[in-house]
This record gives C-alpha cells, sequence and structure tokens, in this order.
C-alpha cells in the first residue's frame, strides 16, 4: 500500500505541501504537483541524470528519491538557479551557447553549479567526473567544459548576455495582420515567426530566423516565434512533404523563406510610400520601419500592415552576399535561454485539464501480439483507471505516470509469438555476410573492374560490418492526443507533421482540417521522430477514453521498440598496379534498404563497380542521424586507408593523388590535415587516421588522434574540416559539427543492439552506452568559407568519425578493426567501476577504453569468476555507476566487508535461478553503515527466511537486473531497472 502523507517541502527556497504518495519519486512531484518542468524525465532509474536537482546543496537524482525522502530538505531545481540571470554561470552558459535540444541542460547547469560551489576553480579532470553523471545525446561536452571554465574566471568586465525567454510555443489561431504563412504583424509591432521546421537541437529557430531578419530588415531577437502547424504551405521543397530531416532545414528555406521575407518587406515599403505620398524608390527598411530618405520620416511596420497585407506581391531582388547584414556572423540561438534554464516547452512537459497518463507492454519479440493477459493486480494499483488492449499491446492508463508504471510491472501477459520473429544477432550476421555472394544491383559501374582486377599486380580485400543502432533521444517517445466531437489534436515533438495528421486522420476518420498538429520542441530527433508509432498510440486511446491521453515509453521501451539504423556487412575489393594507384575497385554492400544509400566513393579510379544487394532480416529500420552514410563511410574510408598502408603510402597523399578533380574533398582534407600537424611525428603508441566524406550536401573531414597502452586505448583529439557552402550562422554549424561527432563516436566506440530470439536485448544507458563527458576528446571544428549555396550541417559531421578513428587505431597499434563497435562490449562486461577518494577518481571510471589501467576492473573476492565483491569509494556527487557483467554471475556473495565512512559498496548474489541472498549480518552491515542510504532489489533464495525485503526507500519491487546497492553519502549511485511484466509465450 502506499503511504499517503501530507509532506512539507522546501523547494527553491519556498515553503511547499505535497499531499499523497511519501514513496512517489520526487521527480514527478516536482513536474506533476508543483509545476516545475524542468526536472526531466529520461529513464526512471538514475542512468541518464536528465532529472537531476540540488538536495541539501547535493546533486541527486529525482527519480530516485521519493517525496518523503526529501521531506524537510533544501531542493533547488533549475527553476531556483533561474532567478539569478546575472549569475556567472547561466551567463556563461548562454555565451558559450552550450545547449543543442536543451533536454539535459537543467541538469548540466546544476551539476555544474554544485561543481563550482565546491571546487571554484575546477580542473578538466574535475569537470569530466561530476558532469559525466549527465549524459548529453547532443554531444554539449566540449561547450559545457568551456562554459565552466569560463564561470570560474567570470569577469565583471564581461558582456551582459540576453537571457529573456522566447517562449516558442505551438501555432496559435490568433495570428494579428498576416502578410504570408510564416510572418505575421501583430497591433504592438511585434512580427512573429511562424517556424516550419521542428526542434531539435540543430538551431533551425535561430537560423531561420536569420534568413527572415536578413530580408525583412529586423533583429532576429526582434521576432517572435511559434511553431507552425501542419499545412500545405509549409510543406519542405525538397522532400516534398512537411518534415524535418535531411539535413534541409536551411537547404530547403534559403530561398523560398528569404523570398517570402523579401516580398513582405517590399510590400510594406509600398504601403509606406502611399500613406506619405512619396515614390517607393525612396523608401527603405530599416529595423523595423520604413524609412523616408531625403525627409528621414519613420513608419513602424505595424502602422501600415493592413494596407501592406492587402497589395499584391510581386518579384523582388534577394540581397546578395556582399548585402549581408545577418547571415554569415554568429547570431547568439535564440533559443538558448530557454533551454538551459528549463522553459522550453518539450512534449513531456504540456498539460491539458483532465489528461491520464499511458505506458503501454508491448511484445519483447518483432512481430509478437497479447494473447491473454491477467490484470487485477495491475487494477489494484491507486489512480489506475483502466488496463486495455491495444494494437497488440497492453496499455495501463493512470491519473499518474508512477501509478501507471507500478501497475505495469504487476501485469501477467501471455504473448501469441506464432508470427513474431526468433531471429537472433548470429544470424543476422550470417545472413548479411552470405548475401554478399548474391546478386544485387549494379548502381555505379565505370571501366572493366573484373577485368582490371585480373590484370592487377596486387589485390587487396576486406570485410565490413555495422551493426543496429538505436536513436536513445534523451526525451523518451510520448505524445498526448485529445478526441471529442471538435476534432482531434495531438502535442508532441514530431519530425513529420503532415505524416501525424495522416496518422491521426486514419485512425478517428476525420477530415484533414479537423486534424491539429501542435508541435514542441524536441529532446533530440535523429530521425526517430519521423515515425509516428507513439502518436497512433495515444490517438487511439484518446478516442476509446474520450479524455487526453499521453502516451509515455520508458526507456526500456525505447531501446527495445525503435526503428533502427540497419546492419550491413561490405565487401571491398581492389586491385593495384606497380606503382601503387588503384587501377579496379567492387564494392559489395548487402543489408536493408537505408543501408544501401549515401554511398560516395570520389576517388579517380578508371574501373569501379558498386553492387547493392538488398537483404532484410525483418527488423524494423528507419533513418538515423545520416543513416547509410555512417556504415558506408566506414569501409569506404578504412579501405581506401588500408590500402594506402598496402602500397607503403601516407593515407592523406594517397588520397590527394585520387581527388584532383575534386576540389572540395581536397578542400576539407586539406584544412583537417593542416590543423591536425599531419605529418609531425608523435610520440610512441599514438597515431593519427584520416577521412573524408560527403553526404547531404556538404564535405567533411576529420583526423583523429588515438593513444594506446598496455592493452588499452582512447580517442584523444579530433579535428574537423567542414565545407557546407554559405555558412547562415557559423557558430551554430559548429556545434553541429561538435555534436555529430560526440553522437559518431558513442556509436563507433560503443553503439550496438542485439537481438535474441526475435527480441532486443538493451534496456538501459548501463547495456547501450553513449559517449560520456570523460569519454570525449578535445575537438576542433574549421570551416571552410563559401559562397555557395547553403547545405547541411546536422549529420554530415557524423560519417567519418568512425573510419578516422578505426585508422588512428591503427596507426597506433598495427591492428585493423573492420567491424563496429571498436570497442568489443562482450556481454556484460564489467565497466566504469574505480575508485574515488575525496573528489578525484584514483582511476579512469569513465574511460572509453577497455582494460584502461587502474579502472577497476572486477576482481572476485575469493579469485574465482564466481564470486564478487565490489568496493568503491565515492564522493557525494556521484549519481551512477554502471555493471553490466557481474549479475551475470552464477554465483556471487560479498559479505560482512569494512564500511569505512564514504565507502560506497556494492554486493551482488546471484545464482541460475536468478535469485539473491544475503545473511541477516550482511544486511545489519549495510543498512547501519555511516551515510548509507538504502539497499535495493533484495531477494530471498527460495526456501530461506525472508530476512528483509528491502531496506530501500527508492524501489520497493525486486529488479529483473538482480543487482543489491548500497549508497554511501545519500546519493543514490547507479540504479535498477523496474521488473518487466511477467510474461508466458504461446504459438
Amino acid at each position: 500500500m502506499e503511504r499517503r502523507a501530507i509532506i512539507e517541502l522546501n523547494i527553491n527556497g519556498e515553503a511547499r505541501e505535497f499531499r499523497g504518495s511519501a514513496d512517489r519519486p520526487l521527480l514527478w512531484v516536482l513536474r506533476d504537483s508543483f509545476g516545475l518542468k524542468g526536472v526531466k524525465y529520461g529513464c526512471g532509474s538514475g542512468e541518464c541524470g536528465s532529472c537531476i536537482v540540488l538536495v541539501q546543496g547535493e546533486p541527486r537524482h529525482a527519480c530516485m528519491l521519493t517525496a518523503g525522502e526529501a521531506a524537510g530538505k533544501a531542493i533547488v531545481t533549475v527553476e531556483g538557479l533561474a532567478k539569478e540571470p546575472r549569475r556567472p554561470l547561466i551567463q556563461a552558459w548562454v555565451a558559450e551557447q552550450v545547449p543543442q535540444c536543451g533536454y539535459c541542460q537543467p541538469a548540466q547547469l546544476l551539476t555544474a553549479a554544485w561543481l563550482l560551489e565546491r571546487y571554484p576553480q575546477p580542473s578538466d579532470a574535475q569537470i569530466d567526473r561530476a558532469l559525466s553523471y549527465v549524459l548529453c545525446r547532443c554531444g554539449t561536452y566540449p561547450r559545457v567544459r568551456r562554459a565552466i571554465h569560463r564561470a570560474a574566471g567570470w569577469s565583471a568586465d564581461e558582456p551582459l548576455q540576453a537571457t529573456h525567454p522566447l517562449g516558442a510555443l505551438p501555432a496559435t489561431a490568433e495570428r494579428g495582420v498576416v502578410l504570408n504563412p510564416w510572418l505575421s504583424i501583430d497591433r504592438g509591432g511585434t512580427v512573429t515567426l511562424r517556424v516550419d521546421r521542428s526542434e531539435m537541437g540543430q538551431g533551425a529557430i535561430t537560423g531561420l530566423a536569420m534568413l527572415v531578419a536578413e530580408e525583412l530588415e529586423i533583429a532576429p531577437d526582434h521576432l517572435r516565434i511559434e511553431f507552425a502547424p501542419a499545412a500545405p504551405e509549409y510543406v519542405n521543397a525538397l522532400i516534398g512533404e512537411q518534415l524535418t530531416g535531411g539535413s534541409t532545414s536551411i537547404r530547403a528555406a534559403w530561398e523560398v523563406l528569404r523570398r517570402a521575407s523579401a516580398q513582405a518587406r517590399d510590400r510594406l515599403i509600398d504601403a509606406a510610400a502611399g500613406r506619405l505620398h512619396v515614390p517607393h524608390g525612396e523608401c527603405r527598411a530599416e529595423q523595423g520601419e520604413v524609412v523616408h530618405v531625403p525627409s528621414g520620416k519613420r513608419i513602424g511596420y505595424a502602422a501600415v500592415a493592413i494596407e501592406a497585407s492587402k497589395l499584391p506581391e510581386s518579384s523582388v531582388a534577394l540581397k546578395g552576399p556582399r548585402d549581408f547584414r545577418v547571415i554569415g556572423r554568429s547570431v547568439p540561438r535564440l533559443e538558448v535561454p530557454d533551454l538551459a534554464l528549463g522553459r522550453a516547452v518539450f512534449a513531456i512537459d504540456i498539460d491539458r485539464p483532465g489528461l491520464l497518463h499511458a505506458v503501454l507492454a508491448r511484445s519483447p519479440s518483432f512481430g509478437g501480439r497479447v494473447a491473454n493477459f491477467d490484470a487485477s493486480a495491475a487494477r489494484r494499483v491507486p489512480d489506475v483507471v483502466d488496463v486495455l488492449e491495444v494494437d497488440g499491446a497492453v496499455a495501463v492508463i493512470a491519473q499518474s505516470v508512477p501509478a501507471a508504471l507500478a501497475a505495469r510491472n504487476l501485469l501477467t501477459i501471455e504473448w501469441d509469438r506464432s508470427h513474431a520473429s526468433s531471429i537472433d544477432s548470429a544470424a543476422i550476421r550470417q545472413r548479411l555476410v552470405a548475401a554478399l555472394a548474391g546478386r544485387g544491383i549494379v548502381a555505379a559501374e565505370r571501366g572493366d573492374a573484373e577485368g582490371a582486377l585480373k590484370n592487377a599486380a596486387r589485390i587487396v580485400e576486406a570485410q565490413y560490418y555495422t551493426p543496429y543502432l538505436a536513436h536513445a533521444t534523451m526525451e523518451p517517445m510520448n505524445c498526448i492526443a485529445e478526441v471529442s466531437d471538435d476534432g482531434c489534436d495531438i502535442w508532441t515533438g514530431t519530425q513529420v507533421q503532415q505524416s501525424a495528421q495522416d496518422t491521426c486522420m486514419e485512425i478517428t476518420g476525420l477530415a484533414r482540417e479537423r486534424v491539429r498538429v501542435h508541435t514542441t520542441y524536441s529532446g533530440g530527433g535523429f530521425g526517430r521522430r519521423l515515425q509516428t508509432d507513439c502518436i497512433a498510440e495515444a490517438v487511439r486511446l484518446a478516442q476509446i477514453l474520450r479524455r487526453p491521453v499521453r502516451v509515455l515509453w520508458t526507456r526500456s521501451d525505447d531501446l527495445r521498440h525503435d526503428f533502427y539504423r540497419p546492419a550491413s556487412a561490405t565487401l571491398l575489393r581492389s586491385g593495384l598496379n606497380a606503382k601503387g594507384e588503384i587501377e579496379a575497385w567492387l564494392q559489395y554492400i548487402a543489408g536493408p534498404m537505408l543501408a544501401l544509400e549515401q554511398v560516395d566513393i570520389p576517388y579517380a579510379i578508371a574501373s569501379l563497380r558498386e553492387v547493392h544487394i538488398e537483404e532484410d532480416p525483418g527488423i524494423p529500420t528507419g533513418a538515423w542521424r545520416s543513416v547509410g552514410a555512417s556504415q558506408n563511410a566506414f569501409a569506404i574510408e578504412c579501405f581506401v586507408d588500408e590500402l594506402a598502408a598496402a602500397c607503403g603510402k601516407d593515407a592523406l597523399a594517397f588520397r590527394l593523388a585520387m581527388l584532383e578533380e575534386s576540389p572540395r574533398h581536397r578542400g576539407v582534407l586539406e584544412l583537417a590535415a593542416k590543423r591536425a600537424d599531419w605529418g609531425a611525428l608523435l610520440p610512441s603508441g599514438k597515431g593519427r587516421g584520416i577521412a573524408v566524406y560527403y553526404s547531404f550536401g556538404t564535405w567533411v573531414a576529420q583526423v583523429a588522434e588515438v593513444s594506446s597502452e598496455g592493452g588499452s586505448w582512447r580517442v584523444d583529439r579530433i579535428v574537423c574540416a567542414t565545407d557546407c557552402g554559405t555558412i547562415v550562422n557559423p557558430d551554430a554549424v559548429a556545434a553541429q559539427m561538435e555534436g555529430g561527432i560526440v553522437f559518431g563516436l558513442s556509436a563507433a566506440l560503443h553503439g550496438a543492439i542485439t537481438v535474441r530470439d526475435g527480441a532486443v536485448e538493451q534496456e538501459g544507458f548501463d547495456d547501450y552506452p553513449i559517449l560520456r563527458m570523460s569519454d570525449t576528446p578535445k575537438i576542433e571544428v574549421h570551416l571552410v568559407p563559401s559562397r555557395r549555396r547553403p547545405s547541411g550541417a546536422g549529420e554530415p559531421g557524423v560519417p567519418p568519425v568512425a573510419p578516422a578513428v578505426a585508422n588512428a587505431l591503427f596507426a597506433a597499434t598495427g591492428k585493423r578493426v573492420r567491424e563496429l563497435p571498436l570497442m568489443s562490449r562482450r556481454a556484460g562486461k564489467a565497466r566504469h567501476v574505480g575508485t574515488m577518494t575525496g573528489a578525484a577518481f584514483e582511476s579512469d571510471s569513465h574511460s572509453t577504453g577497455p582494460s584502461i589501467p587502474g579502472s577497476g576492473r572486477l576482481r572476485a573476492s575469493n579469485g574465482t569468476p564466481d564470486a564478487c565483491l565490489i568496493q568503491v569509494k565515492v564522493p557525494r556527487c556521484v549519481q551512477n555507476i554502471e555493471l553490466e557483467e557481474i549479475h551475470r554471475a552464477e554465483k556471487c556473495h560479498g559479505v560482512g566487508a569494512r564500511l569505512p565512512d564514504r565507502l560506497s559498496a556494492y554486493w551482488l548474489c546471484s545464482s541460475p535461478t536468478r535469485r539473491m541472498t544475503l545473511d541477516h549480518f550482511a544486511i545489519s552491515s549495510l543498512r547501519n553503515a555511516p551515510n548509507v542510504s538504502g539497499v535495493l532489489g533484495m531477494r530471498s533464495e527460495p526456501g530461506t527466511a525472508n530476512t528483509d525485503r528491502t531496506s530501500a526507500a527508492v524501489n520497493k519491487r525486486p529488479t529483473s537486473r538482480d543487482t543489491l546497492l548500497m549508497i554511501s553519502g545519500g546519493v543514490p549511485v547507479g540504479a535498477t531497472r523496474p521488473v518487466q511484466p511477467s510474461t508466458t509465450t504461446s504459438g
């Protein structure tokens, strides 16, 4: 039973009263009861850090701390921090333009505030250790470091950064005077821009505002922003529907939006000239006003907006590059203050009157459906409204998220697997590799590759493999739907407004004009929000219940039911002549259709044959940041490196010799190499690698530096050069390159979705790790000046990362790696376990490399691999230490160890039946140790005395991970994932 109480809380210096369950996670109390939406849900198990708040001045996971435990303690959320916008940390955060999607930023900011309070002049190592417990999928880590250092040295002479709210919200019906589908002016003179692309961290809001500001002669920060509704006038001309993807936001708007703004300006000048009775040619637009040059008379846009709106549009010349005043400048992103300070409204932050919350239990295996289910226990959970079967899944609907999640864990479901997949990763790999010998479609051919190969002086052959990957956006999938007699409304962070509208129409049968799509900020997209599966679930439930319903996916849902980047296998065969030149190139690519796209072979090779073999194992696939380019760049650029090595030639010189007719490839290669000091000697154990790739209209070259020692290695530095045509906002482009590199490095080092018996095995960031702050190398970005049309920036930074690092690894170690991820993760290998003293790690606790010296690799307490005792000294800032293999040990007992102050210990006791046992002495030792806050996830062995089910106030139920966790300093270290519904199968 839930403990219901009146709980006194101190939140941001104010006394607040919560009436409800003392066991409710503080996260949902802050969000739902007090409207503090800056506290984010990212996983619910303490793995991602998005929910961090300060409790008694210390960082705590709000998802792992109950309301009862927080009673009487001082709680600070980002809203409390934002009360002092002039504090150096906030000013530095804005000055460095840290946020991208912004979802993790409140937690980053709060953790940084704690760090600076404890260490006013923190080192890079201290920053990395503290901030590594807040994950950022967008890759803002380099800017976080810079912002913290800048705040530490903040001077009163620093220019004051604007932090006023932008307040970008879904479009409203009230628009003032409408000049065109994008622009309107209200009576007060405010110009509103309807942004017709989704904002996912790529800077679309500011980039599009800059295009408008340039032609409309208004400062970008004087524009009011709202997200456009679903409507035909907002179709992306490069794609053919209203969609944000393919790195097209600026490319598609470059002429369309500039022309619409120029025409609006021309009509405003016409209207003002008519009002003044002067010739049009004597007037010009300037800072939101029309100026009659000879007389100096000025008329604001608002004064003539009505007349201007009635005038016909005429052809008008657009500004040339020499006349640009806004385009080409590093303009601070308009949305950054809102993103940093928790004011940006994501779909998960929307409230509606009478809102219900739903979570679904879906078949673990692809294609499975519900056969039978027992919801009797789930229905007894307080606040549960209903349990329904919807589209082959079971939906639990409740008045709160915690109630829905608790009830879902009590479901007993029998799955019908008669049509479900039973494939596993090994079989997928075998299938794709075997397909390389099959017939395919010749996608590109010149010369006689087979004939040239026969006459070659030397033949080099290599095979490459890339795995399935998940998107893992920090904001899990969620959508609110409301279906009434008036129509259907949805609130969501989607990339496909038109497809979302189509989905709603199909389910409800309503006409298009009665379906309204309200777009919000998105906590990352990367292609995942091109799908409408979550939207469909919400609409179906809202239609049944006739009440607004939010469907929320957990992190496990998100990873196990994604539309994945496909796996692929590539076979490359090349013939070299006696001079070490490529005479023949044969390439065979096998995989689902998306893996066969974005193939770029720019080199001058006389005889070439590229064959695509579509082979789809049946795993759902979808667009993923840079899609096929991320896979094909790895194979192509690694193979070019292998050919250079086979000829004994420098990797850069080898490429440049074949790029005489590809000047933009050459340009970025030469720039990256120059900035990276290519050719300079490196110490033993270090190596450089290079790669270049063209995707989404943009050329990117990267040089990676790797260091290797004692069988382990890490990435130290990446230098990037980019040619994306005219650069609208240079700093935003640099941020996208930085983010793309971090995103690509996560995939290159760690990323792999594995399948067993038709089901994805990964459930959280412990077994699908992404790059952390401490893993992130130094990153430098250099932009090539250009007056050509702008091209993409959001995705092209990803493809060169993996091959550049793989080539650097070869240079450092002499070993070729032809499969991703580069750092093999054997199932459940214990990582991220180290020793900390005071505030500094004695080991590299979040190292990217396997077997990093001093990393605290697991050692059995009795010298055997089936008995484990791990002890970790931690400061109270530590939020998460991942355990990946220990829970798999057949037997593991650790009891009776010393527990001095500030010592946090993990005990894991596991048997083949996946049950846990500890004797009473061990339990008492854990509970009574100084500063211990609790013991999580304990279960008794069958037939033994149940000495203590649990002493944790965080999670009263046993966990599916079967891990036991104890903590020091009152800070949850690590997490246990909630148990999944028990299942049986039929068919």
